[in-house]
């Protein structure tokens, strides 16, 4: 009953950060499309507009800050793992809990809570560019500082599920990571 439990909260939560996944590919896009807009217009027609810039700038942070969330999910951020790859799959499983608990979660919250204010007088004010032309939208990218404490506290709790159906169950498999779709 408790795999089964465990189970369901890690694939729901999984499943939103696939869904976020998926919408960030395309902003990636998006960023790569607007900067050879940027370029070509300011080399080959002297044309260049600050809100253009700065909307790369903005996606940009929003790939890197909601990515985060779907990096761990696909297990693809950096990890020294010298004695990590000898591990068996309940070792893995138990440092990637404790990893987890110890030092991912901590810092999702320190974030989130040394931020609120941050984000709270950006919305109060209505915060602006200060570049004359800019985007007047620099409380949303400040918000992204919670979403991705927020995101990466979710893709979390999934990882602890996921080890600890790895650890209280009587196989030596892990439990399926769904596919990364392109």
């Amino acid at each position: 009953m408790l795999l089964n439990w465990l189970a369901y909260i890690t694939n729901t939560i999984d499943r939103f950060t696939d869904n976020i996944g998926k919408v960030i590919s395309w902003f990636t896009l998006v960023m790569v499309l607007f900067t050879f807009l940027i370029v070509v217009l300011r080399y080959g027609f002297n044309l260049g507009w600050i809100a253009m810039q700065e909307s790369v700038l903005y996606l940009h942070g929003t790939v890197f800050m909601l990515g985060a969330a779907y990096t761990l999910k696909a297990d693809g951020h950096v990890r020294v793992d010298i004695f990590y790859q000898k591990f068996s799959i309940r070792g893995k499983a138990l440092v990637n809990l404790i990893g987890t608990l110890f030092l991912l979660l901590p810092v999702c919250i320190f974030i989130f809570y040394i931020s609120v204010d941050y984000v709270t007088t950006a919305w109060r004010i209505m915060e602006k560019s200060s570049e004359a032309g800019g985007l007047p939208f620099v409380y949303l990218s400040k918000s992204l500082l919670l979403l991705m404490a927020i995101t990466m506290s979710l893709q979390g709790i999934a990882e602890i599920c996921r080890n600890l159906q790895t650890l209280l169950s009587n196989n030596e498999s892990l439990p399926p990571k769904k596919e990364v779709s392109q």
